[in-house]
């Protein structure tokens, strides 16, 4: 038998009520949410700035900003690869060879002077 034209005017409305409720309800948690995780990257970044050090090189990846990208990884039902140490990642460079001067520069004169009398 269906329903009384009362009835499914009333169950259209709750459901409409429900569904904005909820629909609020995942904004504010979405919003928390953002506002939380903007407050945490706001205090890495001012905790360790860009990561570069004097010479132009990238620092290692400080420990409390590993930590968090694990618990992002992990609440996000990503997996979590294991990682090297810093020390793995930063091998120790050595020192860039001396130059080496070129062989036959001196023996060509390309002066303008020297081309232009050549063909007298």
């Amino acid at each position: 038998m269906p329903p009384e034209p009362e009835t499914a005017a009333e169950h259209f409305a709750r459901t409409g009520r429900d569904a904005v409720t909820y629909a609020r309800q995942v904004a504010r948690t979405a919003k928390a949410r953002y506002e939380r995780r903007r407050g945490e990257n706001a205090e890495l970044a001012k905790q360790f700035g860009k990561g570069r050090l004097a010479g132009g090189e990238t620092a290692p990846t400080p420990a409390a900003v590993r930590n968090a990208a694990k618990r992002f990884r992990v609440g996000a039902g990503l997996p979590v690869p294991a990682l090297p140490s810093a020390a793995e990642l930063v091998p120790l460079r050595p020192e860039p060879a001396p130059r080496r001067p070129r062989v036959g520069d001196d023996d060509e004169d390309f002066s303008q002077s020297r081309i232009m009398s050549r063909g007298d």
